[in-house]
């Protein structure tokens, strides 16, 4: 399997990069442990979470997810063959939510507990904090890098001018540089990403971690009518952002190109992201082993330019 560079570092990670989020939510722990087992069995061994996940569900706090992610570590004796990304930033709860200083360095031991580590391979800023100077939030990751607690930082949910000032920063002050940054990019959110985010990366040599690659997996196809609402938590979200004439004629697309394949929409979407010269994984999510094989045959199929040229232009 093609391994991709973290960003300008010395890490290569597989093409699919395993969503955390379901860990503790829509897959309850024994469901999560063998759902880690089989990818690692499969060779993928990148694996994002964050602190908040899976806050939202009812009666949790958030943690809940790297909380499972630290038993099957600690119970498999595995964590040198994971290449393990976790966020800081997103609403905990209690006014708990910025990247000032004290805080980062709070909610980073908080994590190494969680996740049963004394290092975290890529923390990343889940959010913007335009209240806290960069100057500081990179600070805090210089604190954490130098005390061997942090390997890599990297953002999500920047805009691109945002990250091009957080470079900035990094150069002028010899802080750490944000190594990766995590946008939402599938067939359906193209614009920001395309013409906001991706010049700076490729301009400085930024890794990319795509999130919601499926569309939160209105991609799948499973939701073509209103009907389909029903067929998950998130589909009656689904089914009103993206079940329009774009997203039908994207559908339409998905089916072509998987047929002259012999694949299904949910590879396909996601071979097209992986695609992307300037991507380095798309991230992805299963809450059952059965939905597994999809994601994994994803990150062997090479779609030709005339699929990729088909699927542009029914998702412009």
């Amino acid at each position: 399997m093609e391994l991709r560079r973290l960003g300008r570092s010395d890490i290569l990670v597989p093409p699919l990069c395993f969503g955390g989020n379901v860990f503790g939510w829509t897959a309850d722990e024994a469901t999560s442990f063998r759902l880690l087992d089989e990818l690692l069995a499969a060779g993928f061994n990148f694996i994002d979470t964050a602190d908040v996940y899976s806050r939202w569900a009812p009666g949790h706090v958030g943690g809940e997810s790297e909380t499972i992610i630290g038993k099957w570590m600690k119970a498999r004796g595995n964590r040198d063959r994971i290449v393990l990304a976790t966020k800081v930033g997103a609403d905990m709860g209690r006014g708990r939510v910025c990247l000032k200083a004290d805080y980062i360095a709070e909610a980073a031991e908080a994590s190494l507990k969680r996740l049963q580590t004394d290092h975290i391979d890529l923390y990343q800023s889940h959010w913007d904090d335009a209240e806290t100077p960069f100057e500081e939030v990179l600070g805090a990751y210089d604190a954490l890098i130098k005390a061997g607690k942090v390997r890599l930082v990297g953002a999500s949910n920047l805009t691109g001018q945002r990250l091009f000032d957080a470079l900035a920063v990094s150069a002028r002050e010899q802080l750490p540089r944000y190594a990766t940054i995590q946008p939402e990019y599938n067939l359906c959110a193209r614009a920001a990403y395309e013409t906001d985010i991706e010049p700076v990366c490729r301009a400085n040599g930024l890794g990319v971690i795509t999130y919601f690659s499926l569309a939160a997996g209105f991609l799948t196809g499973k939701y073509r009518s209103p009907e389909d609402a029903g067929k998950s938590v998130r589909g009656q979200e689904n089914v009103s952002k993206y079940l329009n004439e774009r997203g039908l004629r994207i559908l339409a697309a998905l089916d072509a190109v998987a047929a002259a394949h012999g694949a299904n929409p949910t590879q396909v979407a996601l071979a097209w992201v992986m695609a992307r010269p300037s991507v380095t994984a798309a991230i992805a999510s299963a809450s059952k082993p059965e939905q597994l094989g999809d994601l994994l045959k994803a990150a062997e199929l090479k779609l030709t330019g005339g699929d990729i040229d088909r699927l542009n232009a029914a998702s412009a």
